[in-house]
């Protein structure tokens, strides 16, 4: 191996002249199946880009590293996010990976990435792949190795797609963790190649048919849920149970005995709108937790009462997920209650209700209802009468800066704060490897524990980055008045402009952060919220300066409670 990257340098050299006043960016990315399948290594692909640097006399500015990453698209990767930030603001003339593949395994997101990092002047270079982009033979060789890229991922794809569709077909186990059954693991024809089998959980499989029992003498979802939560049946990961959870274990034939795969395709890209007509279903493996007979009488019941209500979707209403509950902080959505008149009408009332209580029963919260109507309007008219005063305005834009003028002490706690959770996180992602490595636990539970660690890294990277922006500036930058009020007086134009409940909901959740009620069931506070996105929407969209939201390098954001 050291053989070969000296050789690799040392080819590298004799492409490129002398360097030695350009600062580079390395960028490195391991997928979390390539780190624990094919060994490579973040680590040893860092090593050799700094040799390389070095070598060619670049100065490194900085190191870009997502860790545990996909190379399908580029969603979801910080690091790479950031790079592509700080080449807006040419803080450097060259990055380098180590293949083209570690920026990205699509054509179309590759292609777009070296376009943009052309058009500030940046030059783009693979470790492992001698190409020029600035020559018309390197960027045809260029988007060859991209095709390539692509190429490979979908091949991989296609083939990790065909061995889970014939264990599928097989009547194995092909997902991760569920209610009622434990996974465990099953060797496979190598020693890194495991599969994982179920086997019923005798204390899980209890609640699983108490749901099961309770459904077909009648109960309804929630008031399943309300009952499991009260009797304090908790779900696989240990929390209340949901509307949707009960239905999902209702609609589920794996504990009538049967494997279901493939039920929604491209899960990844099209979330639940690519529904699969013909799922495979097949007998499993597995030992059955309910009969046939309660599984078909469940599924009976469930297709009678699916007809869909009359009713207006409470997506319309433009403060359901922003208000939020007084007593546990989740989003309020709609709830209604029909009230009968003395001449015997009756009156639908609409409210914005705590969405726990909602979907989890009164174990877990209460109603907490607020008027739709009295809310809406309080909220509008707010905001209206802040456009309209100068005074006030310019008395929060001078609290904000006041505020933000000594936070450097607070970031600074803040940034070691995520730093060691970073650290903490990436040593938890060790040791799960290392129980796979160890043949302690099978290919997809891996997968599952690492997906989770990989989101969470992701949340903490993405609040890391804006405060290194913030401290690499010298703290949070002043806002300024007009921007707040040309935001503020063009939202209520907008705002009234509006021709249907959806627009309006829209411009609400652009502009507003949440919405706090007290006790009394009245509003306390509105936060709303200043980043690049609401200033560029209210402000150049509308026909002012666009100069105005440069101070807002995104992801920066700026709140400010009313």
């Amino acid at each position: 191996m050291a053989v070969q990257t000296e050789m690799l340098l040392n080819e590298f050299a004799g492409t490129i002249g002398t360097s030695a006043s350009k600062k580079a960016a390395i960028y490195a990315r391991v997928s979390t199946l390539e780190q624990a399948e094919e060994g490579y290594s973040i680590d040893e692909q860092v090593r050799v880009l700094r040799e390389m640097c070095e070598r060619e006399g670049y100065a490194v500015h900085k190191e870009y590293i997502d860790r545990g990453k996909s190379g399908k698209n580029i969603k979801g990767r910080p690091a790479l996010q950031q790079l592509l930030h700080d080449a807006k603001s040419k803080d450097f003339e060259v990055v380098v990976v180590w293949k083209v593949n570690r920026f990205s395994r699509k054509t179309k997101d590759l292609l777009n990435i070296v376009e943009e990092l052309e058009s500030k002047n940046i030059v783009f270079r693979s470790f492992t792949e001698r190409y020029e982009t600035e020559t018309p033979a390197g960027k045809m060789q260029f988007r060859m190795l991209a095709v390539i890229a692509e190429f490979e991922r979908d091949n991989i794809a296609q083939n990790v797609k065909m061995g889970m569709l014939a264990r599928a077909k097989e009547g194995s186990w092909n997902g991760g963790r569920v209610l009622g059954y434990d996974v465990v693991s099953v060797p496979g024809e190598s020693r890194k190649r495991k599969f994982s089998s179920l086997v019923v959980n005798q204390t899980e499989a209890q609640t699983v048919k108490k749901i099961f029992d309770l459904y077909v003498q009648g109960h309804g979802y929630k008031s399943i849920a309300n009952k499991l939560n009260k009797e304090g049946h908790r779900t696989k990961k240990d929390k209340d149970f949901s509307i949707n959870g009960v239905k999902t274990i209702l609609s589920n034939p794996l504990y009538a005995g049967y494997i279901r795969y493939n039920v929604r395709r491209d899960w990844s890209e099209k979330r639940r709108n690519n529904i699969n007509p013909n799922p495979v279903i097949e007998k499993g493996q597995h030992e059955p937790i309910i009969s046939k007979e309660v599984w078909e009488q469940a599924k009976t019941i469930m297709a009678s009462r699916s007809r869909k209500p009359n009713r207006i979707h409470s997506g319309e209403f433009p403060l359901t997920g922003i208000m939020k509950c007084p007593e546990c902080g989740s989003g309020m959505v709609i709830g209604r209650t029909t009230n009968k008149l003395k001449d015997g009408t009756k009156r639908v009332l609409e409210y914005y209700v705590c969405g726990a209580w909602k979907n989890k029963g009164s174990t877990v919260c209460h109603s907490n209802g607020v008027r739709t109507d009295y809310a809406d309007k309080y909220v509008v008219e707010k905001l209206s009468s802040i456009a309209t005063n100068e005074t006030l305005i310019k008395q929060l834009v001078d609290q904000i800066n006041n505020r933000n003028a000594n936070k450097s002490s607070p970031l600074e706690h803040e940034y070691e704060t995520l730093k060691k959770a970073i650290e903490a996180n990436l040593k938890k992602k060790e040791k799960v490897l290392g129980l796979y490595e160890e043949d302690l636990i099978p290919k997809t539970d891996l997968a599952q524990r690492l997906t989770a660690l990989n989101e969470e890294k992701t949340r903490l990277e993405e609040r890391l980055y804006p405060i290194e922006s913030q401290m690499g500036q010298g703290g949070t930058p002043n806002i300024d008045f007009t921007m707040v009020k040309q935001v503020m007086q063009n939202f209520t134009s907008a705002y009234k402009e509006s021709l249907s409940r959806e627009q309006r909901k829209r411009l609400m959740h652009l502009l507003i952060n949440q919405i706090t009620i007290g006790k009394e069931r009245k509003i306390e506070s509105i936060q709303i919220q200043l980043n690049k996105e609401v200033a560029k929407h209210f402000t150049f969209n509308r026909g002012a300066n666009s100069s105005i939201t440069d101070e807002f390098a995104p992801p920066f954001s700026i709140l400010i409670d009313l």
